[in-house]
């Protein structure tokens, strides 16, 4: 069976522990066999989180140690998949730069905060993870990202929305969902989320369970590789 784990805390304005049960209930649904936390202890347990097929983090402005990041990263490079939303997976640890590396994004601002009404657009149509859901307009929370150009984008919107100290740099195309690699480990985020009622029904949750399925997959196509092929000699953060 598809093991995952969902660890939640941090920022209760971000409601972590009922997005955290959308993600159980989610996953659940797709018959995985699902942990639930609201402790980051598991991260301390470099073998168990290499025997996950998926690792869901619900933290927003937490601290993380070196140690525990370098076990997350090095189950996710075998195949481990991780993913999730908003401040719960790329405002979780802003002091910690591998954190950010793997996931492959870190908010830094949300002009206007919440309620801000913004279309998100797909830009891959045709890709498994956004078929056939097409163009819609949320109510929230606009993420200004700093992200990784590594990464597949599935969706943007546009800034500026609200009026602010960035407007004067013109139109940007901000990234809302993407995918990527770490070793032989996939990744997924959404930048929707700020509630729990955010996520909780329609094209975002639609695009979350896809994709957190999607990232979950990778670790059965991960068997039998190893990682020396990415490694190279010396400390890389």
């Amino acid at each position: 069976m598809t093991k995952s784990l969902i660890t939640w805390g941090g920022w209760a304005g971000h409601e972590p522990d009922l997005v955290a049960d959308i993600f159980r209930r989610m996953l659940e649904g797709e018959g995985m066999e699902v942990t639930v936390t609201d402790s980051l202890d598991a991260f301390d347990d470099a073998e168990g989180l290499r025997a996950l097929d998926l690792i869901v983090p619900v933290w927003t402005m937490s601290e993380l140690s070196r140690e525990r990041a370098t076990n997350v990263s090095e189950a996710v490079a075998r195949g481990t998949g991780i993913g999730g939303c908003h401040g719960g997976m790329c405002d979780a640890f802003r002091g910690n730069p591998l954190w950010q590396f793997v996931t492959g994004g870190q908010w830094v601002a949300h002009p206007g905060g919440d309620g801000v009404r913004y279309t998100v657009r797909m830009t891959e149509p045709d890709h498994e993870l956004i078929q056939g859901i097409g163009d819609f307009e949320v109510a929230t929370e606009q993420y200004y990202l700093h992200v990784d150009p590594a990464n597949r984008i599935l969706a943007r919107t546009t800034f500026p929305t609200v009026s602010w100290y960035h407007s004067p740099n013109g139109p940007v195309e901000m990234p809302v969902v993407w995918t990527r690699q770490w070793g032989l480990g996939r990744v997924y985020y959404n930048a929707l989320g700020h509630k729990a009622n955010v996520i909780a029904q329609g094209a975002p949750y639609e695009m979350l369970r896809r994709g957190l399925v999607w990232a979950a997959k990778g670790k059965a196509l991960a068997e039998g590789q190893g990682v020396d092929q990415f490694q190279s000699p010396g400390n890389h953060w």
